[in-house]
């Protein structure tokens, strides 16, 4: 079989704060005085795994401590075969906690900037913003992705109980800026909620967006208007979403004609790389090197990629299946 550490490879859901290396994250919590919890094998349900996240965005402190996360990632990424990255950041969250608003998008950026030139890597900035969260925590987050050329987009995670009509006319603002907008989806709640991400935040992809399953007509909205979803089958079954990985319905969606992209999500709780989760695909779902290829090119297309980038790594993939 194909080396997957050699399939070029685009990765448009993963959380910067859910990358820190064990060893980073050790030193950061001893020299601020944080326990950190292990990691378990599986969640008891979402809001366990947003407490621990919680704890571990707390040893991230400094301009230097974000600085440092942010290169290597690049570092992480490359190893692992990702030629092009969408991380998405909570910088408006981390501004307020850290008490200077800008400080940590500016040291981020910084480290993207330092771990591109070093590792050969394209990365691009998704800031997200919590749905529990106030508006006008949105409104400075689309001001502080105004800055930076790095950052392409913005969207709204967290419980997707909470309503996103409030914030849609700052979202079509963000739009109007050029800004693209991806929101989290179809995680935590149903199909509606897909519908929701698409039909009132103009959603361009949907993060996670797997229980779309559940609801035909929202499936062929997807399909009809060539909605990626940005599908995290580890992440998914560690935070206790789906029963396990084997149940996760992946295959279900890409039958279905829906563009399925693969990313990692949280792979600091799941311990495993893009390269690992393409990995799933062969040895859980029993795919061939075709059809991983397949989920390749989808990534690459739904990315926010300049075109002659996603031409180039269109191509690489091709060389790959050769």
């Amino acid at each position: 079989m194909r080396d997957l550490l050699a399939l070029p490879k685009a990765h448009l859901h993963v959380h910067l704060e859910s990358t820190v290396r064990p060893g980073t994250l050790a030193e950061f919590a001893a020299r601020y005085g944080v326990v950190v919890a292990p990691v378990p094998s599986r969640f008891r349900g979402f809001r366990d795994f947003a407490d621990r996240n919680s704890v571990v965005r707390g040893c991230v402190r400094s301009a230097e401590d974000f600085r440092r996360v942010a290169v290597e990632f690049c570092a992480d990424e490359a190893a692992q075969g990702t030629r092009y990255a969408e991380v998405t950041f909570t910088a408006a969250s981390h501004g307020d906690r850290v008490g200077d608003p800008g400080m940590p998008l500016a040291a981020v950026v910084d480290g993207l900037r330092v771990g591109q030139r070093e590792h050969g890597i394209v990365v691009r900035l998704i800031l997200d913003h919590s749905r529990r969260r106030p508006v006008g925590r949105l409104e400075r987050t689309v001001e502080l992705a105004c800055r930076y050329e790095e950052v392409v987009g913005v969207g709204l995670a967290g419980d997707e109980a909470y309503p996103l009509a409030p914030f849609a006319p700052v979202l079509r603002a963000a739009r109007s800026a050029g800004l693209r907008l991806v929101h989290h989806a179809g995680e935590t709640a149903g199909a509606a909620s897909v519908r929701e991400a698409v039909e009132v935040g103009g959603a361009e992809r949907v993060g996670h967006g797997f229980r779309a399953v559940e609801d035909r007509e929202v499936v062929a909205m997807l399909t009809d208007r060539a909605i990626p979803v940005e599908v995290c089958v580890s992440s998914n079954a560690v935070l206790g979403l789906v029963g396990s990985v084997a149940e996760h319905p992946l295959p279900d969606l890409v039958a279905a004609g829906v563009v399925v992209t693969v990313n990692t999500d949280v792979p600091d709780v799941t311990g495993r790389s893009l390269a690992a989760e393409y990995g799933v695909l062969r040895s859980v779902f029993g795919w061939d090197d075709d059809a991983v290829a397949g989920v390749a090119r989808a990534g690459v297309a739904a990315s926010f990629a300049p075109e002659p980038l996603r031409r180039e790594l269109l191509a690489g993939i091709e060389a790959w299946r050769r």
